[in-house]
């Protein structure tokens, strides 16, 4: 990185500079595979992790791992950094390593509560009326004050929902046993897949993520996916859970001289594939707005037709890599992906995309003013750090070193909604029925969803609350994506259950 507050990406007939002011407006890497999508990430990372920005990637083959160890000077880097015009200097960041399994890195949990009905509906592929009972199962925790940590307590709500089915319906709406079954097969399938090890506390702090070494550069973190692609949904959550947390705790900033924290979403495909409307839209509402909390988010994937045109339309910066056009369809694909840069008159895009090498793309970057520049050929700066898995010892070491070993390596169960429930057979003395609860909580993706639904006014003071609006009732056909459970992350006590209505609020006129 220069001082002049920019990134150096590549050299076509100029240096291809990301300009760090403009870096929260988000970008795109694409390109086939094996054409060096991972290397541009590297050298992303490495230039924000220099100019003092935390980084955050989730690692898919483990080849990302190795920017924790310096870089062995092999004659290939050397000449490309000849040939770019800098000196190739070995160089090494301080990384921590995540695993939501704790076998490559430090453990990474959320609450039931904190992951919250609509991304949970989407990472058990429930459908619409599968959902709703899952926001009953929420709504019902939340009046009674039972904490939803982990699996076994979502288990024993909806467990408790089916023996009350009855009751419940004439509150809520349509109960059945048969839907509450369906949704307990589907945390079995998830269970078995070894999904239950992301659920409980301690919570990941998103603080945490966004730290600085000592000697001023960012960290970056590597999350271990390789084994978390065996379930490609689990991963897409995940990463939607971890960048709507982002959003939810982070506060307004507007356009800073750089951004407090880079995400890096790697097979961004994932996300988008089969996911319903109002999740599309919640992406697509967190993406446009983050940037104002100082996050930039970059999305990797083959070809930009992966993302929906509202959220690609965001994306600013923008690197392509190499795509083959092997059937007419390819061909199709590589014209649309030609169209979305700002096009240079020197260069015919669509040919060049097929002919670029490896290590080789199409940049372009935005201007001071914020507009696209025109697209050009660029060879890509070579990373300054390993290129490739780092070694074992390289791993331990970092997680030794890391500050968080023993804050989340041992998963602890307190108290909760399956307990509490184990105790006594009834939330409520019998022929009491369950009061309909004005509050909620779960995070700005089901805010998003129940403004989609239609909403009536919430308390505007209570732990967490930020004033706006919450869903109407099941009835009303709007609890689907509406009613959210009390925020349970570590360390926040069981009080009112407040509705997290961050968009809620910007959309209904509330209070923030």
């Amino acid at each position: 990185m220069a001082d002049d507050g920019t990134i150096l990406i590549g050299k076509s007939w100029k240096e291809e500079r990301l300009l760090l002011k403009l870096a929260n407006r988000h970008g795109l890497v694409t390109g086939a595979t094996g054409t060096g999508k991972t290397v541009t990430l590297q050298v992303l990372a490495e230039g924000f992790a220099r100019a003092g920005v935390p980084v955050f990637a989730a690692d898919i083959k483990g080849d990302l791992s190795g920017i924790a160890a310096p870089g062995d000077s092999k004659p290939p880097f050397v000449k490309r950094a000849e040939e770019i015009g800098v000196k190739y200097e070995p160089d090494q960041f301080t990384t921590v390593f995540w695993d939501v399994f704790g076998e490559q890195g430090h453990p990474v949990r959320a609450t039931i509560s904190e992951m919250g009905p609509l991304l949970l509906a989407r990472l058990l592929d429930l459908n619409e009326t599968q959902e709703g009972v899952l926001n009953i199962a929420f709504r019902i925790a939340d009046e009674q004050k039972l904490l939803l940590l982990d699996l076994k307590d979502l288990r024993a709500i909806l467990a408790f929902i089916a023996e009350n089915a009855k009751e419940l319906t004439t509150q809520y709406g349509n109960v059945t046993s048969q839907t509450v079954g369906t949704i307990q097969r589907a945390l079995l399938v998830l269970e078995n897949q070894r999904g239950d090890i992301f659920f409980g506390e301690p919570a990941l702090d998103i603080a945490d993520l966004m730290k600085r070494d000592r000697y001023g550069r960012g960290i970056v973190n590597i999350m271990a996916a390789d084994k978390l692609m065996a379930n490609p949904r689990l991963y897409a959550t995940f990463l939607l859970w971890l960048l709507s947390e982002l959003f939810e705790q982070l506060p307004e900033v507007g356009d800073l001289d750089k951004p407090k924290l880079v995400f890096f979403f790697d097979e961004a495909h994932l996300l988008f594939n089969g996911a319903p409307k109002a999740l599309l839209t919640a992406v697509e509402q967190v993406v446009r707005l983050i940037r104002s909390k100082g996050v930039g988010v970059y999305f990797v994937t083959q070809n930009p037709l992966d993302i929906p045109d509202t959220v690609l339309a965001q994306l600013g910066n923008r690197v392509q890599h190499a795509l083959r056009a092997f059937t007419p369809r390819d061909q199709k694909a590589v014209k649309a992906a030609a169209e979305t840069f700002r096009q240079n008159p020197k260069i015919n895009t669509a040919e060049a995309i097929m002919q670029l090498a490896v290590g080789e793309a199409l940049v372009s970057m935005l201007e001071g003013k914020g507009s696209p520049e025109v697209v050009e050929r660029s060879l890509i700066a070579p990373p300054m750090a390993q290129v490739g898995p780092c070694s074992l010892q390289v791993r331990q070491q970092a997680l030794a070193e890391s500050g968080f070993k023993g804050k989340y390596d041992t998963m602890v169960d307190r108290e909760s909604a399956y307990e509490v429930l184990a105790s006594r057979k009834n939330l409520a003395p019998e022929g009491e029925p369950v009061e309909a609860s004005t509050t909620g909580g779960g995070g700005i993706l089901d805010t998003i969803g129940g403004w989609l639904g239609g909403q009536t006014e919430r308390p505007k003071t209570g732990p967490g609350s930020r004033g706006g609006r919450m869903p109407q009732s099941m009835a009303e056909k709007v609890l689907t994506s509406a009613a959210r459970s009390a925020a349970t992350t570590i360390g926040r006590q069981v009080g009112s259950a407040i509705l997290r209505g961050v968009l809620g609020s910007m959309m209904g006129g509330g209070k923030r």
